[in-house]
């Protein structure tokens, strides 16, 4: 990659903190809610049946593929209704497993990388997830905030990587996008015209049907050593 980024977009899940940590506590912190407030529906639908349940909204309701929190919200209100619960309880249900999905535990450089880039880059936090930064605590590394529910498209639609671009005053070749999935993020990224990264912390390979990314490394510390290295001005919009 030869072209200065303008600017920066980055996943969150998996490529700032491992995300299936958070969702089994999440998932947890439901399921003693409703075994406090809903016993019955905690008895009908147990942590693996929930997300079985969940699951199964998702592929029945393709419209809100982009829109985890209505996903969760149909299931909560279909568990509860299903075990004879009362249906009201879903919004305080849902706070409850929203609440620890919200208390993460970032990679060790994590944290520090994405200081140093949103130091010398505007970056947009570009997720189709439901994450709230400010109760995070990274509100203020991130220029903009682009999500799946907000745009209205999940990656690997070209249209929420456009949202990206346009809000942070960019063409999508001068946008660096990064993240850890090789087809939502890289191919997702590619396709709508940006340059592309992977965060590959795994030592996987990549797979050998998709297109390669731009660039790759094991950490967000090493592509920011690497952005020091090769562009120590960058170009701001």
């Amino acid at each position: 990659m030869t072209l200065v980024p303008r600017a920066l977009s980055l996943d969150l899940d998996d490529t700032l903190w491992p995300i299936w940590p958070v969702i089994e506590r999440a998932e947890a912190a439901l399921d003693a809610f409703l075994r406090e407030r809903a016993p019955r529906t905690a008895e009908k639908y147990p942590v693996l049946a929930m997300r079985a349940l969940r699951d199964r909204i998702a592929s029945e309701h393709p419209q809100h593929a982009h829109d985890f929190t209505r996903q969760r919200m149909i299931s909560l209100e279909q568990a509860l209704r299903d075990a004879g619960d009362d249906e009201a309880h879903a919004m305080d249900a849902f706070h409850a497993f929203y609440d620890a999905r919200n208390q993460i535990e970032f990679y060790p450089d994590a944290l520090p990388a994405l200081a140093r880039l949103s130091a010398r880059f505007p970056v947009a936090a570009l997720t189709n997830g439901n994450a709230d930064l400010a109760r995070i605590g990274i509100a203020d590394r991130f220029a903009v905030f682009v999500s799946a529910r907000g745009v209205g498209h999940a990656k690997p639609d070209a249209p929420i990587f456009h949202s990206a671009c346009r809000q942070l005053g960019a063409e999508p070749h001068e946008v660096l996008h990064i993240g850890d999935d090789p087809l939502l993020d890289i191919v997702g990224a590619s396709g709508a015209g940006l340059r592309s990264c992977w965060i590959n912390r795994r030592g996987e390979n990549w797979p050998a049907d998709l297109p390669p990314p731009d660039l790759q490394f094991t950490t967000l510390a090493a592509l920011a050593d690497w952005l020091d290295a090769t562009h120590p001005t960058p170009v701001t919009p």
